[in-house]
């Protein structure tokens, strides 16, 4: 696929989900770049904002195999990763995959389940894959997690573990919508389900391409060494007990290759690192006791170190296309 195609392709994508989420175009745009990224999605809200809709609306338009699991603390890791089983009828043990065997898995309020079936998400976010009774299936690719946690109600929740956060590429919050597009949307609900009029812009194989795409952006040394010191910015800031970790820094790369790709470049700026740069490091923060006492939140942190951190000078140009 040329980058001409694939930016295309990309515009498509955004322009279909679009129907069905109204009003939150640049929450579309980061998650669909996290996924070009190859990267996992943690959607931090309360419910009845449109987190499934949103999920929906991506897996029609890529045409994704979809599996959502509500997640309850009966929940089970085996219905996760799959079991096996022993079939009297040919001797031998089968197994039967668990939901995480599709393209995009909706992990509903994860943080009211178990953290052992939290974990059994570890190896699946990270290697795709899941390994059951010692042998190991491949999970189809792409392959995406989309999560949701309430921020709200904490009763029988389990926060998820620094291990687990650290595989999610992004953490965003949809929000309510503006006035004018909660008018819209319940002018467009009273007669019709916007899902119905999304259209299938591409498929698995199509999204594996652009993936392949993404990777082959260009980023300079310049680059590369700007992003690693806004990671070693984190680890030595006072007002932080534990900073980014090698994983945050290779995912905030991915997503700068994502956004190049999305505004036409074939090569990374510093504008595309700061574009997802709050989203890919402030869930991995953890703060001082001195932060949390004076009020000081991992955004005003990130926000003085990106002011203390020198850009690089790389020109915009004329883009790649």
């Amino acid at each position: 696929m040329t980058n001409v195609n694939s930016i295309k392709s990309v515009r498509l994508i955004i322009d279909e989900v679009k129907k069905a989420v109204i009003g939150k175009d640049k929450i579309i745009i980061k998650i669909l770049l996290a996924i070009l990224a190859k990267g996992h999605i943690l959607l931090e809200d309360i419910p009845g904002v449109g987190k499934t809709t949103l999920a929906l609306a991506f897996s029609k338009s890529l045409s994704l195999e979809y599996n959502r699991v509500q997640f309850t603390p009966d929940v089970l890791p085996t219905d996760i990763t799959g079991f096996t089983v022993y079939n009297k009828q040919t001797g031998n043990f089968e197994f039967k995959p668990g939901a995480s065997m599709c393209n995009l898995l909706l992990a509903d309020e994860i943080n009211r389940t178990s953290s052992k079936t939290q974990s059994a998400l570890l190896e699946i976010m990270e290697e795709g894959r899941v390994t059951v009774d010692g042998t190991t299936h491949e999970l189809p690719k792409p392959f995406i997690v989309l999560a949701t946690q309430n921020p709200i109600g904490s009763v029988g929740t389990q926060e998820l573990p620094e291990s687990q956060l650290d595989r999610f590429m992004i953490k965003i919050s949809m929000g309510y919508p503006d006035a004018a597009s909660e008018m819209e949307i319940l002018k467009s609900r009273s007669n019709y389900n916007p899902l119905e009029y999304i259209n299938s812009i591409a498929n698995a194989e199509t999204l594996v391409s652009l993936q392949k795409v993404v990777e082959n952006i260009f980023v300079d040394d310049k680059i590369y060494m700007y992003i690693t010191h806004l990671a070693q910015a984190t680890r030595q800031h006072p007002m932080l007990k534990l900073g980014i970790s090698t994983r945050g820094a290779i995912a905030l790369m991915a997503a700068s290759k994502a956004t190049a790709l999305l505004k036409g470049r074939s090569y990374v700026i510093p504008d595309d690192v700061m574009y997802m740069y709050e989203d890919v490091f402030a869930h991995r923060l953890i703060l001082s006791s001195n932060a949390k006492i004076n009020n000081i939140t991992a955004k005003q942190i990130l926000d003085e170190i990106a002011g203390s951190v020198r850009k690089p000078e790389i020109s915009a140009g004329q883009g790649a296309f």
